[in-house]
């Protein structure tokens, strides 16, 4: 049974920073790449950062060089450090596999950047 856990998110102003983690099933986690997502209001889901089993990152244009991704298999967590958030950087936060292998999605976490 797969299994995402996400936290972390909060309210922060503008320019403040964030650690979101996401516990994962074993099954999944040691397994695949892991991404984080996000969802802000009105729009599509997309990819933010990747990392592969192999500790390789990428990261979507809009947040390179603020957007760390990390993953600590002792802990089956993968991690999504932010800096520099912005206003736009809002929206609820997830973790899966990537690319997604199965429909199930965790609760997210609620990113909300605001002055």
């Amino acid at each position: 049974q797969v299994q995402l856990v996400e936290s972390g998110g909060g309210l922060v102003q503008p320019g403040g920073s964030l650690r979101l983690s996401c516990a994962a099933s074993i099954s999944i986690f040691r397994m695949y790449a892991m991404g984080w997502f996000r969802q802000a209001p009105g729009k599509q889901r997309e990819v933010v950062a990747v990392i592969t089993s192999g500790n390789i990152a990428n990261y979507a244009d809009s947040v390179k060089g603020r957007f760390t991704i990390s993953r600590e298999y002792a802990k089956n967590t993968v991690y999504l450090q932010i800096n520099s958030l912005k206003p736009e950087d809002t929206a609820v936060y997830s973790c899966h596999t990537y690319p997604p292998t199965t429909s199930y999605w965790g609760q997210g976490t609620q990113v909300t950047v605001s002055s």
